[in-house]
């Protein structure tokens, strides 16, 4: 039996949600090689770190089911803290 699932990536190098099929057992790491999406963006660092299903990180080695979504994640241009921070501090000037 076979699964189906979507690799998805949005970036500064455009979107891409591809489509593969994988034998049951697979992988995140065998979807991702499936979809030959490292190709397209040789400048993304794809790592246990930025890969998970459907918003939760899981890394490489994650079992799929049916219908799962592997995304990858781009790593954050600011640190979500520090910019709230200098949000607050901004407002409390005006």
């Amino acid at each position: 039996m076979s699964i189906a699932v979507e690799v998805a990536y949005a970036g500064p190098e455009g979107q891409f949600l591809l489509r593969v099929s994988l034998p049951e057992g697979a992988t995140t790491g065998d979807a991702i090689r499936a979809s030959g999406i490292a190709a397209r963006l040789p400048g993304v660092e794809i790592g246990e770190r930025n890969v998970g299903i459907w918003s939760r990180v899981c890394g490489l080695s994650a079992a799929l089911r049916d219908g799962d979504r592997v995304e990858i994640y781009r790593p954050l241009v600011a640190d979500p803290k520090e910019t709230r921070r200098k949000r607050a501090e901004e407002q409390k000037r005006r």
